[in-house]
């Protein structure tokens, strides 16, 4: 408790309470900030405790600690004070915390005094560990090596090599090659910290669970009698694997030892499953198109007595990000993207409407922010987490009667307190073909109407990812505009939040009415007196730095730069180096030799950003990580080079050790200051 006054008083010598001296977003403010974490909450009701990540830029090292705050709010104190990462388990009625540590199950009091381990082997490397409702029983995934792949596993007598041998797909993943082990689900008996009877459910299989890259301890429950296992694996190998979205749910029998699928017929991805708490239903998230990984999703319930299943969202004009059950079991409480935000809503699984009925649906949560996370619910409150585009993440309460919410947490309090605000505004831009687009715009603070202010188009990944009121810690708006940029983010075509065509019409079109999309929104903005129309910049990664890319070649003189991170510059090299065909042979129509099929020929050379190559004519800057396989290398090395090449004033930020994001602090910081040193010279 002193420790966690003590800091807090520091930072607020550091930051001055005075209002003479506010502060400024910088990308090192950026990085102190503290980053909300996993939140549960006490058996008796009464506090939540949650784990805050903070950075030591000087080390390059994070510290992640636990906290315990009243439901009411007020102030939080520090359990343990360490950089040791803790996976809790379990909370017990006694205020006691199970987590999981060092490879070994340990114990501490509501206070992080009296710690003590209580497994009596090291699990070793082990993850997504569970306990059994009756806490005989345990779970946790395992890597197991299955196919021999690496040089020095093919021949014994070569223990030095570093090859790799490889006669089907998918042979890298995301940032990591394929080293033929596997992540398996293990079940072992469990009596009182006495570990025996350890057993891989997937033996021999080469399967994942949880799914790779970013699945986790969600892809795999305990029954609640505790007599089954219910994980999410997709069971399918080599190419195949490479070119379906399809998995399936499987219940492991522990007594019988036998496996069932049980999304048999489902087709797309069928993720997070979640038992009511008396295990009568169980429900999970559905998409029904094969190799589609951005199609609606939906929530299926079923009923565990008569089999009965029920897609309860079917519809709805929108998809679902995540749910829970009530503690009754009789109501399901979920997010979903909404007009630009990320709110809140609920399905009364009591009201007798037909099945997947909009009017069974009760948005909760409305306002100019994100709902990014459920923690826990109890009675008429809700506990979640909620940022903006001036704040990272807080802790809320949620009443259930009206929507209304009051903030719990205040993680970053003596920071906020001193500096000024971003005013963000919704803006809605009539599109080329005539539609509403909702668009978000940042303005630096302290905003004066009477000057002219340079301007940034923001091109969002995905290319179906929700551009919501998400607070970012590397494309963040409000350190964008504290730095003098107004910012423009427009929900152009392939987003969610907008209706299920409006997140389809993308597909098989990059390179078309997206596009359109994003220069009717800089010519919007552009009308206004205070933007410059003679700096006008355009940013954006993945998906957005293929835009930057295909926007420098039709731009027609708009913008005075860009920025490129890991964006896709020449799609047949893409298709033949990127690990997850299903998304391109979705998105892209398929491959570039079928000269028969017209949606991907039109991709292919219509929609290329290096057929357009001859038209650049600005400055750009590239980013590209060495590790990233989704797009790789030679996309960001392909584009610096034809820009060198031109005679085009270009820069080019390689960061080895990144993959698709920017995770390393040091990198994270070079990436901001070269990011805006580019914009000082070139805007």
């Amino acid at each position: 408790m002193k420790r966690f006054l003590s800091i807090l008083l520091v930072g607020m010598a550091i930051y001055n309470a005075s209002a003479q001296t506010p502060l400024k977003m910088t990308p090192e403010l950026l990085w102190k900030l503290g980053r909300l974490g996993s939140t549960n909450l006490t058996p008796d009701g009464k506090h939540l405790i949650y784990s805050v990540t903070h950075y030591n830029l000087t080390e390059a090292k994070s510290e992640a600690n636990l906290y315990s705050i009243p439901v009411t709010g007020g102030e939080a104190t520090a359990i343990t004070h360490d950089p040791a990462s803790r996976q809790i388990i379990k909370i017990e009625p006694d205020g006691r915390i199970i987590y999981f540590f060092d490879d070994n199950i340990w114990q501490m009091d509501a206070a992080g005094k009296q710690v003590s381990k209580l497994s009596d082997k090291a699990l070793k490397d082990a993850d997504n560990v569970q306990l059994s409702p009756d806490g005989k029983k345990i779970i946790y995934t395992v890597d197991v090596p299955v196919v021999k792949i690496l040089g020095k596993d093919r021949y014994p007598d070569l223990p030095k090599s570093n090859a790799y041998v490889f006669t089907d797909l998918n042979y890298r993943h995301w940032d990591t090659w394929e080293d033929g082990k596997f992540s398996h689900v293990f079940v072992a008996d469990y009596d009182n910290g006495k570990v025996s009877n350890e057993k891989d459910i997937m033996a021999g299989e080469p399967y994942d669970t949880p799914q790779k890259p970013s699945g986790g301890a969600e892809d795999l429950l305990f029954s609640p009698d505790g007599k089954s296992i219910i994980y999410v694996c997709k069971k399918k190998f080599g190419k195949d694997y490479a070119q379906s979205t399809n998995t399936d749910l499987y219940q492991y029998d522990i007594a019988a030892g036998t496996t069932q699928n049980i999304t048999v017929g489902m087709m797309g991805y069928d993720t997070t499953p979640s038992f009511t708490k008396t295990g009568d239903k169980l429900a999970w998230l559905s998409m029904k198109e094969d190799g589609f990984e951005s199609d609606k999703n939906d929530i299926v319930i079923k009923d565990i007595k008569t089999g009965n299943k029920t897609n309860l969202t079917e519809q709805w004009d929108e998809t679902v990000s995540s749910f829970q059950f009530s503690d009754d079991g009789n109501r399901i409480f979920f997010i979903a993207p909404k007009n630009g935000t990320e709110q809140l809503f609920q399905i009364d699984l009591r009201l007798r409407l037909a099945p997947g009925s909009p009017q069974a649906i009760k948005q909760l949560t409305k306002g100019q922010f994100d709902v990014a996370g459920i923690a826990a619910q109890r009675g008429n409150t809700i506990y979640v987490q909620r940022a903006d585009l001036n704040h990272a993440t807080e802790l809320y309460a949620v009443s259930l009667k009206d929507g209304g919410m009051m903030q719990v947490s205040t993680i970053n309090k003596s920071i906020y307190d001193h500096l000024p605000m971003s005013r963000v505004e919704e803006r809605h831009i009539k599109t080329t073909d005539d539609k509403d687009m909702l668009a978000w715009v940042i303005y630096p603070p302290n905003f004066d109407p009477a000057k002219k202010y340079p301007t940034l188009l923001f091109c969002q990944g995905g290319p179906q990812a929700a551009l919501t009121q998400a607070y970012s810690f590397r494309w963040n708006f409000q350190l964008m505009a504290a730095q003098g940029y107004i910012v423009i983010a427009p929900n152009r075509r392939g987003m969610p939040g907008h209706g299920v065509e409006w997140n389809r019409q993308i597909s098989g079109d990059w390179g078309g009415q997206p596009i359109k999309d994003y220069l009717s929104a800089i010519d919007d903005i552009a009308k206004e007196p205070y933007v410059d129309k003679s700096r006008l910049g355009c940013i954006g990664a993945s998906y957005g730095g293929y835009s930057v890319y295909m926007l420098a070649g039709v731009h027609n003189n708009r913008f005075k730069t860009f920025i490129a991170h890991d964006g896709l510059f020449d799609l047949k090299s893409w298709y033949g180096t990127t690990e997850e065909l299903w998304f391109a042979n979705k998105d892209l129509g398929g491959n570039y030799w079928d000269k028969d099929n017209k949606i991907a020929q039109k991709s292919y050379e219509k929609f290329n950003p290096s057929n357009l190559v001859d038209k650049w004519n600005t400055p750009i800057m590239i980013i590209q990580g060495g590790k990233d396989y989704r797009v790789p290398i030679e996309q960001g090395l392909g584009a610096y080079q034809a820009a060198q090449l031109k005679g085009l004033k270009s820069k080019l930020l390689y960061l080895p050790d990144e993959n698709h994001w920017v995770l390393k602090p040091q990198n994270a910081i070079i990436w901001q200051r070269e990011f805006f040193n580019w914009l000082n010279e070139t805007l």
